[in-house]
């Protein structure tokens, strides 16, 4: 299964299509359980993502098998020092708390620039050493863009690349990126498959915000229409078709929504979505929407 249950909706309101809000505590029982029958291995969460890490570290089952993958906080300064470093140690000791644990499968710099900032190699080495301690098994990357893909290649050798990608943003399939880090072991976990619920919402209900694309998503769709796929499975088979993505991660908002991620989580092979790509920056960067 390259399903991975994101978390944000635990933690917080996200999401441009997300109608219910907070994901309640007893939901999120009910999330963990289909996950868990479903063999879902992967649970991505976040210092950032509210109060994701005390929610699953509630509601996890003690002897749970699920592969726990985090991030650091921010640091959002032009050169790092010492303290930065201390800091974001301090940060990673507070998420093993939240997630009553004593360690994690993955731990991820959350913001890309904080490493590649002036001294950003502080934050490497305290992340290297934690790994030594045996509290985190592997470490790595959330990027947003080739460039910054590049640039960490340069200054390490991550365990674990994540990464933006579904129909409309195929940036990182250009010049073979991905095949490029699977070359190298590295394990590649995407995020994004539906741009926070984007490609699942009726074109003509989009906010004004996103009218320079709703022509194309028009087309989009109708294309699912005539070759009877549903959204979700257009979304998700697009990915699991792409041999060197290891993980999807997918945050839902109730039990029932996973069920259909893992009914709808085979590959499409025989279909090239490379038309509908877009390259739009700012559509395709949810932090860059003007939504209210």
């Amino acid at each position: 299964m390259k399903i991975g249950l994101g978390t944000a909706q635990f933690g917080m309101d996200y999401g441009i299509s997300n109608r219910e809000g907070q994901t309640s505590t007893d939901e999120v029982v009910r999330i963990l359980e289909v996950a868990r029958q479903n063999r879902i291995s992967v649970i991505d969460t976040a210092a950032l993502y509210g109060a994701s890490e005390e929610v699953l570290g509630r509601t996890l089952p003690r002897d749970h098998e699920f592969r726990l993958v985090t991030k650091t906080i921010r640091i959002d300064v032009d050169r790092i020092t010492g303290e930065d470093a201390d800091r974001m140690e301090q940060a990673f000791f507070s998420s093993l708390e939240k997630l009553s644990g004593c360690g994690v499968y993955g731990l991820l710099f959350h913001n890309t620039d904080d490493l590649l900032a002036e001294g950003g190699e502080l934050l490497l080495e305290r992340m290297e050493a934690l790994r030594h301690t045996g509290r985190i098994e592997k470490i790595g990357v959330s990027v947003y863009t080739a460039e910054q893909l590049d640039a960490i290649l340069e200054l390490m050798e991550p365990d674990i690349v994540q990464l933006p990608m579904n129909v409309l943003d195929q940036r990182l399939l250009a010049g073979g990126r991905l095949a490029a880090l699977k070359s190298r072991n590295i394990e590649i976990h995407v995020r994004s498959a539906f741009l926070q619920g984007l490609l699942l919402m009726d074109p003509e209900s989009l906010p004004d915000f996103f009218a320079s694309a709703r022509r194309h998503l028009e087309g989009y769709h109708a294309f699912l229409r005539e070759n009877s796929i549903t959204p979700v499975r257009a979304a998700l088979g697009f990915l699991a078709g792409r041999f060197e993505i290891d993980c999807i991660v997918c945050g839902v908002n109730n039990h029932r929504q996973l069920m259909e991620l893992c009914r709808s989580a085979a590959p499409l092979p025989d279909i090239d979505f490379s038309t509908f790509a877009l390259d739009d920056a700012t559509l395709l960067n949810p932090s860059c929407w003007g939504v209210a």
